[in-house]
């Protein structure tokens, strides 16, 4: 199951939805933007960063990991490549702070010893999905988050569950795109099932998917062509249709493909190979 992905998504979607994980999240956590950031020399790619808005002052950058599977020298990478970023970029931020997301303890790294200080200190936070309660009672988002985990006899059932709930707010973008993560999350625990038949699983109906599929269209493109501008300035007009034109499924390769491109000729080139 492809967790990074779906949890790059998550993300995305809700950057907020990290500071629900936390006991004393950052007043200003709604104006916090998502981000994945590479450091060179050496080179070090980090999956998630969450920065402070620039309007504001020096503020704490938070460092996310999502660890769903054993590595026994995560902390050494982990503390490397944030205190790395945060010594580069050290007039922008006042302090830093890291989040590693677990399903359940079992999957930490044995020797901590040598990280006693940060790992005690407050300065890190770590979350066991498993121990976060009933996904009945939990906040939206953060059962998504949960939801990844479950296992595959009890997923449909969960996920019906958070149908139900979502479908009890009020409509709105929020609530869209939720249900498109749950079955995004679905598809991908359930890889031998096509997303029709994932839907029909799930009792989505042809007119709430057709719908829900045309605004995460819209939604993604917008998405792209932020990130893309912010990268490599104003796009021009040709290559804005080309993004436009492009299918759910390729627009979603995109947004992940971009992040290696260093130069608007890798995105035409990408665009051209398509």
């Amino acid at each position: 199951m492809r967790r990074d992905s779906i949890f790059y998504k998550l993300f995305q979607q809700s950057p907020t939805l990290l500071f629900e994980l936390l006991t004393n999240p950052p007043t200003n956590a709604s104006a916090y933007r998502f981000d994945s950031v590479a450091v060179k020399e050496p080179k070090f790619e980090i999956d998630g960063v969450f920065l402070p808005p620039e309007n504001a002052g020096a503020g704490v950058v938070y460092f996310c990991e999502v660890q769903f599977q054993k590595d026994e020298q995560l902390y050494e990478r982990v503390f490397a490549e944030s205190s790395l970023y945060f010594y580069r970029n050290r007039q922008r931020f006042s302090d830093w702070e890291v989040v590693i997301i677990y399903p359940s303890r079992s999957f930490e790294q044995s020797q901590i010893h040598p990280h006693r200080s940060l790992l005690n200190g407050g300065q890190v936070h770590r979350i066991y999905l498993d121990e976060l309660g009933d996904i009945r009672t939990l906040p939206l988002w953060v059962a998504l988050m949960v939801l990844t985990t479950v296992k595959e006899e009890i997923a449909p059932e969960q996920a019906k569950d958070l149908l139900t709930r979502t479908r009890q707010e009020p409509s709105s973008p929020t609530n869209r795109a939720i249900i498109e993560m749950i079955i995004t999350i679905m598809v991908y625990k359930f890889e031998q099932l096509s997303r029709r038949e994932v839907e029909s699983m799930l009792g989505i109906t042809l007119q709430e998917t057709r719908v829900y599929r045309e605004i995460k269209e819209e939604a993604t493109v917008n998405l792209v062509n932020r990130q893309l501008t912010k990268r490599f300035g104003k796009l021009t007009p040709e290559i804005r249709s080309a993004i436009t034109g492009l299918p759910l499924t390729v627009l979603e390769d995109l947004s992940e493909a971009l992040l290696d491109f260093t130069s608007v000729a890798d995105l035409q080139s990408w665009l051209a190979g398509r």
